[in-house]
């Protein structure tokens, strides 16, 4: 699985946030075993959407949609708790 490289709106995200380190350690992870336990990776609802998350922190989660061909393509990073 790959994923995809971050629109500059999200890249300004994580630099703002400090979050640029957890992104690349999660970034490889989730290129290895999507299915990690860690990373919670899970469809969300409403599921015919087919938006899926994967745990940045314990409080940022990444979204994202399959992009075919072994990828992902990140939609937006947030606060899982506004």
């Amino acid at each position: 699985m790959r994923i995809r490289p971050l629109r500059d709106d999200l890249v300004e995200y994580l630099q703002e946030r400090n979050l640029i380190k957890q992104w690349e350690n999660k970034k490889y992870l989730f290129e290895q075993n999507p299915k990690l336990s860690g990373l919670n990776t899970e469809l969300l609802e409403p599921g015919h959407l087919k938006l899926y998350s994967f745990r940045l922190t314990q409080k940022y989660r990444v979204i994202f949609i399959y992009a075919g061909n072994q990828e992902i393509e990140v939609v937006d990073i947030n606060d899982h708790y506004q």
